[in-house]
């Protein structure tokens, strides 16, 4: 697979997708890359087009599906960003975004949860 630099995304996103495949030496070259069809709501369109895409990385195990949007380069892109995502998390959790913005949500949750049990005497 080679980098999706014809994605219509930001060239900032663009950039810092590549940043992190560089910081983690994720080789593009071992990710397979499969264009399947999509299925859910979305009607006859999702039903006739190939443009669920999926990531396997074989040296973690790791497959990612994406059929968030219609078009097939978004879906590429987004792929491999949770790719690199479920990557960063098993070699760095340390520096994982992902991982601090799931902590942040859960402790959000746990006060919220806290300040509505009423206190027993």
């Amino acid at each position: 697979m080679k980098f999706p630099a014809d994605a219509p995304v930001t060239p900032k996103k663009k950039d810092e997708l590549a940043q992190r495949i560089a910081r983690l030496g994720v080789d593009l070259a071992l990710i397979e890359e499969k264009f399947v069809r999509g299925s859910g709501p979305g009607g006859q369109k999702v039903n006739k087009t190939s443009s669920t895409v999926v990531l396997r990385y074989p040296p973690m195990d790791l497959v990612v599906r994406c059929s968030r949007e219609r078009s097939q380069a978004i879906n590429r892109f987004l792929a491999l960003r949770e790719l690199v995502d479920e990557i960063e998390l098993r070699i760095s959790p340390e520096t994982s975004e992902r991982l601090r913005e799931r902590d942040r949500i859960r402790r959000r949750k746990s006060k919220r949860g806290r300040a509505s049990t009423p206190q027993r005497a």
